[in-house]
């Protein structure tokens, strides 16, 4: 199937009717060109969540990635604020750092020049006989980087509306629960073998929880108790109230500013592109993804306890508990996941109708189907349903 063809079916699966909607064509998670336009469409101009803002405490402290298959470094600068820079060096181009560290300059590892936290160019070794260089001159590209509710958040669009613009209405949604003031307690990345859009599909729907985590929290998944309302325009959610099968699942008893079912619902949001976030009363995680092919997504999986649990004197056990329950949550997942994208591979792979338990998967179809096709999402529709 050519590009062209399978950007058509999904326009025309996007236009159908919640009622008797399908899931998204299996072409759109292998084809490489498909690929190519969500790294440029999508990945290429929009927010993208990179971790929280405490996992850069001091000055000097950077994480290096790349985003839509571009450099990119986020560090605390010398006033203590959060920064993005491209992460090429303007000599001969090569990469500065790698991985996560505290550096008080920018080294390039190649020919030494060296760069200040603000992106200025400091040092450049044996460049005094070159009449026309101008150290001012050289300074590293900013890179649109915001924080919203202790996420960083980085764009490669210079134009984009920010982040809390954007989610303005989310985070009256959730403002309840004050996440700015959760701790995170770990930080980690790993790479599945499975497409993205699998996994935040995975994430962003709980119709697979009774099955898919039979061994750790599908028994306690009722799947009556979920509310799954239309999306808007920049995130999808879902509701699930109910008696928490971890203490810190629900609100902890010092809590004072959570309220009748406030103390036991759960939030599951997705942040278009690949934002996933479960938020209770006492913990919160999230997953934020960038592709690698059509057929790796890297993982940024990271979480933490509310501050009533932090500071209670079973705090250690608390967070040991939870980590456990999520690595053994994100064992059952990957294993669902990459079962998926083989079989998505498969000759016979066809995509079937939704549940209304998967609301969610289509609005985030709908959502890359405006970013790619040219598909026109109608929210007074939305809004009427």
């Amino acid at each position: 199937m050519s590009l062209d063809q399978a950007i058509s079916e999904l326009r025309e699966t996007a236009n159908l009717p919640m009622e008797d909607a399908r899931a998204i064509p299996p072409v759109l998670y292998t084809s490489e060109e498909y690929l190519n336009c969500e790294l440029k469409d999508v990945f290429g101009k929009d927010w993208v969540a990179v971790g929280r803002s405490s996992s850069l405490p001091e000055i000097g402290d950077y994480m290096a990635f790349d985003l839509s298959e571009q450099p990119i470094v986020v560090l605390r600068d010398k006033s203590g604020e959060i920064s993005a820079f491209s992460n090429v060096c303007l000599h001969r181009m090569s990469t500065l750092v790698e991985g996560t560290g505290n550096a008080r300059v920018l080294v390039c590892p190649y020919h030494a020049w060296t760069y200040d936290l603000q992106g200025n160019l400091r040092g450049a070794p044996f460049m005094k006989e070159t009449t026309g260089f101008c150290r001012e001159h050289y300074k590293l590209p900013k890179v649109r980087c915001e924080e919203w509710l202790g996420w960083i958040y980085v764009s490669l669009d210079p134009e984009i509306e920010s982040v809390s613009s954007q989610l303005s209405e989310l985070e009256q949604m959730i403002s309840h629960y004050k996440v700015e003031d959760y701790v995170e307690s770990f930080h980690e990345t790993h790479v599945w073998d499975t497409n993205w859009k699998v996994l935040a599909e995975n994430f962003m729907e709980s119709y697979h929880l009774p099955v898919c985590h039979a061994a750790t929290v599908g028994g306690h998944s009722k799947l009556e108790e979920m509310d799954c309302p239309p999306g808007l325009k920049y995130f999808n959610y879902h509701w699930i109230t109910k008696e928490a099968s971890l203490p810190m699942g629900n609100a902890h008893p010092n809590n004072t500013h959570l309220i009748g079912d406030q103390r036991k619902t759960t939030a599951l949001i997705t942040i278009y592109p690949s934002h996933l976030i479960t938020l209770t009363p006492g913990y919160f995680w999230y997953l934020s993804l960038r592709p690698k092919g059509t057929g790796q997504v890297e993982i940024i999986y990271g979480g933490g306890l509310s501050p009533e649990f932090m500071a209670d004197p079973k705090a250690d056990e608390y967070m040991a508990t939870l980590k456990q329950l999520l690595d053994d949550v994100n064992v059952e997942d990957r294993g669902c996941t990459e079962k998926v994208f083989k079989g998505l591979n498969a000759d016979a792979a066809k995509a079937g109708h939704l549940s209304y338990l998967e609301r969610p998967i289509y609005d985030f179809m709908q959502y890359l189907a405006e970013k790619t096709a040219g598909f026109e999402r109608d929210f007074a529709n939305i809004a009427a349903e």
